[in-house]
């Protein structure tokens, strides 16, 4: 098999991640910050590591603004929904994921808070900016920013779009969902208030790993509350981080796993890491650019700054077509909508979809070439 669906969550893991999670599962077995018996505090401790990793990874200084929840959506959201207030609007790109637009459509509609969109030009970030600049102002809300779309790969100008919230005294969310773990992402040189993760994706960890990184002195308001193992006599939520919003049991196990899976990183270096996937990419889009029934809506080939995702259609067929005679080959592909309206608006493929190609660090150049072949004889 040829997994090349790296962009929905990577596969495989690494041997360090699978064997932390066994580990886990054997050895750190309590409910951490529960109880005060050895294992619920070895367990506590575990979990304590995997927050100073993410701290040095994105250059947070507190472990404790290092806050799990269930996947990258529920920190968008949490974030999202706390920020949200009437009379104010948020202003989000045209490149963004349902994990954004659907929240912002769901408080629209319920007339709570409006949003407007950013167009992202593909090709020069002056004109991404300026779009961005018109829409801020003293009633935004909060910016919300992907580090890069799960769509083309486009990086977006975050550290600029940054400098007009900082200017404008509005805090910036963005969306590391396709970006953690394969580009540089430092929290205090780049200005973002609200980081949120798929530690599943570009970090290797396990399912059900979402990670929201907080600098700034603002904390969300909650939009869970529950037990936190803190204050239990109080029927107030602790206003304390990570408590505040880490109510119920967390992934315990898969937390910990996140400790090795940014050590994995690390130590194979994002620099490599990046330019490994980005080499892949580039060359495929060079040979489908060469085939006259394939579009290809990555620009790998012109050098510009892309996170490892390439979109393309063969014409005359519908992306879930060409992804299913890729299946028959073995060869795993999205297709489809990447649960991105706005990001195949901006692409003008809301009719057709595209089929998404994504490696990781395992992904081969064997395994690209024979993906090549295989599109060609459809293709042709």
């Amino acid at each position: 098999m040829i997994y090349l669906d790296n962009a929905a969550t990577t596969y495989p893991k690494p041997k360090c991640v699978i064997d932390s999670v066994k580990k886990s599962m054997i050895n750190y077995g309590a409910n951490p910050g529960r109880s005060g018996y050895k294992m619920a505090l070895e367990t506590a401790e575990k979990v304590y590591e995997s927050r100073e990793a993410l701290c040095s990874l994105f250059n947070i200084e507190n472990p404790e603004n290092i806050v799990f929840t269930l996947n990258c959506t529920a920190a968008l959201n949490m974030c999202i929904k706390s920020l949200a207030k009437r009379g104010k609007r948020f202003v989000c790109s045209s490149l963004e994921h349902n994990a954004v637009a659907r929240p912002l459509e769901k408080l629209k509609k319920d007339g709570v808070c409006d949003y407007k969109t950013a167009e992202v030009d593909l090709k020069n970030d002056d004109i991404t900016v300026k779009n961005f600049d018109s829409l801020i102002d003293k009633d935004t809300a909060a910016v919300i920013v992907s580090a890069a779309s799960n769509v083309t790969g486009t990086v977006l100008p975050v550290k600029r779009i940054s400098a007009l919230c900082k200017k404008k005294n509005v805090p910036l969310i963005v969306d590391a969902a396709q970006a953690a773990g394969i580009i540089p992402l430092d929290c205090r040189k780049l200005g973002i208030d609200y980081l949120c993760v798929a530690a599943h994706k570009g970090l290797y960890a396990p399912d059900g790993t979402g990670v929201l990184v907080i600098n700034t002195d603002s904390v969300p308001d909650t939009i869970i509350e529950g037990g936190t193992g803190s204050n239990s006599l109080s029927l107030i939520q602790p206003d304390f981080l990570p408590d505040r919003l880490e109510s119920g049991t967390i992934n315990t196990s898969g937390v910990i796993s996140i400790k090795p899976a940014v050590d994995f990183i690390l130590k194979n270096g994002i620099g490599n890491i990046y330019s490994h996937e980005y080499s892949l990419m580039k060359y495929l889009e060079s040979e489908l650019k060469n085939m006259k029934n394939v579009k290809v809506y990555s620009a790998f080939t012109e050098n510009r700054a892309l996170a490892p995702v390439l979109s393309f259609n063969i014409k005359g067929l519908r992306s879930e077509e060409v992804s299913s005679f890729l299946a028959e080959k073995n060869v795993c592909v999205r297709a489809g909508y990447h649960c991105s309206f706005l990001a195949h608006r901006t692409l003008g493929t809301l009719e057709t979809g595209t089929v998404r190609i994504s490696p990781s660090l395992f992904t081969k150049k064997r395994d690209i070439n024979f993906t090549i072949n295989c599109i060609y004889k459809l293709q042709n």
